[in-house]
């Protein structure tokens, strides 16, 4: 076996100095040492493994691991913002690397990334955090006990994911492909460009700008680039205007309404019209195509509803026939509610909750979620499944009423959910959104996805929220002082 690299090969910089705490964290990971390391290395990597619930940004990284790059984060302590300066000083590929704070929250931190053959298709990543807490009012705010506890948190988060990607990667054993993205700035776009990339991907972004780059694709410019699809092989479509921006105005309501439909015809017409087509399309769509339902279990194969957005969803599905005629395998992303505090529905839930907020209108409206990691997930493998055509519900295994996810979330924040909010007063404050996105009740499971085997990531919910904000983890390593 190959190890992590002795002390001895490493620069001063990485050497123990008195006065510090230290930490460690081991995770076996179900990829050989090359596949694990090149992980790390690939831009992106950063942002992947940054905890959700960490109010932290990327404001400058030089996208490499060899001594001398540096990276700036933006981050707060105790509400006080902070830059976070790193530096790396060591770089063995296959065998690790090392960055050091250069200015910062602590007194000092260096992080050694260990990395170690398991066999041909196993390794073993070893985090190795050295640290030191500023002295006076700072270090006393943050605190011994805190600083634990915010490492540990963090690094179970990392393990958890590093080793949830690599075990998609080695699910998914394929060539790498080129990709094209519309919606790359979004919630899900982001995650899946970055995820995408980490697997090996080449990544081409579709953009509304009237020319692309070398990275981008202008789909919809003036004229379009289509011929640039020509060396695609899959393309996801995810942009669309948010629903729940302001109030359903009639011209607002035109709006989503054409983002979605008009959009996602021009783009089909225009693959339909390639004389080297993309295979595969991945389209967004909404489990608000079914409506409001009650206690009935949706499936797939189940009928329409026939408010706005069912309506919506069914023309958006509809726009795709164009592609699906020319032969390219098209599937329909029927998304329920997607679950990340860094946007989307969890983060306008999380003040209310901590705030002791309740159900919402009866509460016991069916509420169909999935983890932000779970619509990236299942995207790759509608990606590489051949099998799969059409719609396909992106929800998890277990629905959830309303009054209970509220009450879990209250548990998760350690909050008691107990004002609930009144349908008429939701009505009053939203107009017809509150029907249709927060009172409608929609049982729906994920059929396709588990019929074709795809391993979901979170089926509990409590588990997703307490990974996704950061609440009582449990480490997915070997962690020692």
């Amino acid at each position: 076996m190959s190890g992590g690299g002795e002390s001895s090969q490493q620069p001063e910089e990485c050497q123990p100095q008195a006065g510090t705490e230290h930490y460690a964290a081991t995770v076996q990971l179900p990829v050989s040492l090359d596949d694990a390391f090149a992980y790390h290395e690939r831009p992106g990597c950063l942002n992947r493994l940054t905890p959700p619930w960490e109010s932290v940004e990327v404001e400058h990284s030089d996208q490499s691991l060899v001594p001398g790059s540096r990276v700036v984060l933006k981050t707060k302590i105790a509400g006080i913002p902070v830059r976070w300066k790193a530096r790396h000083v060591w770089y063995d590929p296959s065998h690790g690397f090392a960055d050091v704070q250069d200015s910062g929250p602590f007194a000092r931190w260096a992080h050694r990334h260990l990395f170690e053959s398991l066999g041909s298709d196993r390794s073993q990543l070893t985090d190795a955090i050295e640290y030191k807490l500023p002295a006076g009012v700072a270090g006393k705010v943050f605190g011994s006990g805190k600083a634990r506890r915010t490492i540990e948190a963090m690094f179970a988060y990392r393990h958890r994911v590093t080793q949830d990607d690599l075990q998609m990667m080695a699910d998914y054993p394929v060539s790498p492909k080129t990709i094209a993205v519309s919606g790359s700035s979004g919630l899900v776009g982001n995650a899946l460009c970055t995820t995408l990339t980490l697997l090996g991907h080449k990544v081409l972004t579709i953009t509304r700008d009237d020319h692309g780059d070398e990275e981008s694709v202008a789909a919809w410019g003036d004229p379009p680039e289509f011929e640039k699809f020509e060396s695609v092989d899959v393309v996801v479509h995810l942009a669309g205007k948010s629903i729940a921006g302001e109030r359903w105005t009639p011209e607002f309501k035109k709006q989503i309404r054409e983002s979605r439909v008009e959009k996602t015809q021009a783009l089909c017409e225009g693959l339909a019209k390639l004389q080297q087509k993309p295979p595969v399309l991945i389209c967004a769509s909404a489990t608000g195509i079914y409506g409001d339902r009650g206690e009935e279990i949706l499936t797939e194969t189940s009928a329409d509803g026939d408010d706005f957005l069912a309506d919506v969803a069914r023309q958006w599905e509809d726009a795709c026939q164009p592609a699906r005629e020319a032969g390219i395998r098209v599937v329909n992303t029927r998304f329920g509610i997607v679950l990340s505090p860094k946007g989307g529905a969890l983060q306008q839930m999380l003040l209310p909750a901590k705030m002791m907020g309740g159900k919402l209108g009866s509460g016991r409206q069916w509420w169909s979620w999935i983890a932000l990691d779970d619509v990236v997930g299942a995207i790759v493998h509608c990606i590489h499944n051949e099998q799969i055509n059409g719609p396909v519900n992106f929800v998890s295994p277990d629905p959830i009423q309303n009054r209970e996810f509220a009450k879990v979330l209250g548990e998760v924040l350690k909050r008691p959910a107990l004002f609930p909010a009144p349908a008429f007063a939701l009505r009053l404050a939203l107009g017809e959104m509150a029907d249709s996105l927060l009172l409608a009740s929609s049982r729906v499971v994920p059929e396709q996805l588990q019929q074709t085997g795809y391993k979901f990531r979170f089926t509990d919910l409590k588990d997703c929220l307490r990974t996704l904000l950061g609440k009582e983890l449990k480490p997915a390593t070997q962690a020692t002082a």
